[in-house]
């Protein structure tokens, strides 16, 4: 029985998140616009280049339609993703990053960003590990200090 409780209370105590087809999908304790200048600031304050912010909600309100609350962050860093793309320059069609924060139906918020290794499982990307791995770090880290 004993063995059978940590696991529970590991995952009722911990915000959900999941990975499913190479997105990684977070819980966020935020709106999505907070949720969104948290990521930008976690990524600006390691050096990452921010290169543009969608609102997808005021697009479609352009257009007379709705969407809840979604946003698209674009962000990189040449020196993590030229060699990635040295390996392999289509994976130049999924760099820079991305990261989506959107609003279900049910309201609650989520962040959900690529995950690099399955990118590069993608692009047949074999050797980088290291360099993966390190991006896969700080895109946990920076996604983690955006959602709590």
């Amino acid at each position: 029985m004993r063995r059978l409780l940590l696991p529970l209370l590991c995952l009722v105590f911990t915000a959900p998140a999941w990975a499913g087809n190479g997105l990684i999908t977070k819980q966020s304790a935020h709106d999505v616009g907070t949720t969104i200048d948290r990521l930008e600031a976690a990524l600006e304050k390691k050096g990452l280049i921010i290169f543009a912010r969608v609102n997808h909600s005021a697009g479609a309100a352009r257009v007379d339609l709705q969407l809840r609350p979604t946003e698209l962050l674009i962000f990189g860093n040449p020196k993590a993703g030229t060699p990635l793309m040295q390996s392999d320059q289509r994976m130049g069609i999924d760099l820079p990053q991305k990261a989506l924060a959107w609003r279900d139906a049910e309201g609650n918020v989520w962040l959900s960003y690529n995950d690099p290794a399955y990118l590069a499982q993608r692009h047949t990307i074999t050797d980088r590990d290291p360099l993966l791995g390190k991006i896969g770090g700080l895109l946990k880290a920076m996604t983690d200090e955006a959602t709590r």
